[in-house]
């Protein structure tokens, strides 16, 4: 399995023909280095939560690619009616796709989608347990820190993806818990320095994680597990 890492919380998971990415935001992300019309050929679309930068592009690159989305039922419903192909989980369901098995994750944090009048209620925000030949990735998206990330010890997670920018979402010393409660073999530190509001120091992250390797990609990096 191949990720690659596009900024933010944006992940590209690469497995012979499946290609999902995870959270799409592209376009208005000072972090990217591509652009939607380099995305071509992506298989399904995982979104944790309606945020403009988590939902980002999705609608765009469904269009484009007629790419499954998957998310919580609220966004999927939204989506639908747009006409985009959405298969709707919720936290703590688990399915088997043809490409592998995915299980929805609680997170703690909001689901808003901005429209130009209104805040469309978007669900329950959430992460996304993904395994794929009998290798198990971890997305926590956008949350605080929680004792139910204890739990997630049983997954046996190969790799886990964690925020670590703060404000929003976990900073450093959470995040740094929230690695021993999960022991994936490797973290990769997510959701730090796109905006001013969540600077962070990864290698501070990284020296502070005692019970995984943890794995700093630069924007445009892949790892293989």
């Amino acid at each position: 399995m191949k990720l690659t890492y596009l900024g933010h919380s944006v992940v590209v998971v690469k497995e012979n023909d499946f290609k999902g990415i995870i959270d799409p935001f592209i376009t208005g992300n000072p972090k990217s280095n591509v652009s939607i019309d380099d995305l071509n050929d992506i298989t399904h679309i995982f979104v944790t939560h309606g945020h403009d930068d988590h939902l980002g592009d999705t609608i765009e690159l469904a269009n484009k690619t007629k790419a499954l989305v998957i998310a919580n039922h609220e966004i999927c419903d939204y989506l639908s009616k747009l006409g985009l192909n959405t298969h709707a989980m919720h936290i703590g369901g688990r399915r088997k796709f043809d490409f592998g098995t995915v299980k929805m994750s609680n997170a703690l944090h909001g689901s808003g989608i901005s429209s130009k009048d209104e805040m469309i209620y978007g669900g329950n925000p959430c992460g996304f347990i993904i395994e794929i030949n009998n290798k198990k990735i971890y997305h926590a998206g956008d949350t605080g820190l929680t004792l139910d990330m204890k739990l997630l010890e049983d997954e046996n997670i190969d790799l886990a993806f964690l925020p670590i920018g703060g404000n929003f979402t976990m900073d450093v010393d959470d995040a740094v818990k929230a690695a021993d409660f999960i022991k994936a073999k490797k973290v990769v530190p997510i959701h730090y320095n796109t905006f001013g509001l969540i600077e962070s120091d990864p290698k501070v992250y990284k020296n502070k994680v005692k019970t995984s390797e943890v794995i700093i990609l630069d924007i445009g990096e892949s790892i293989d597990i």
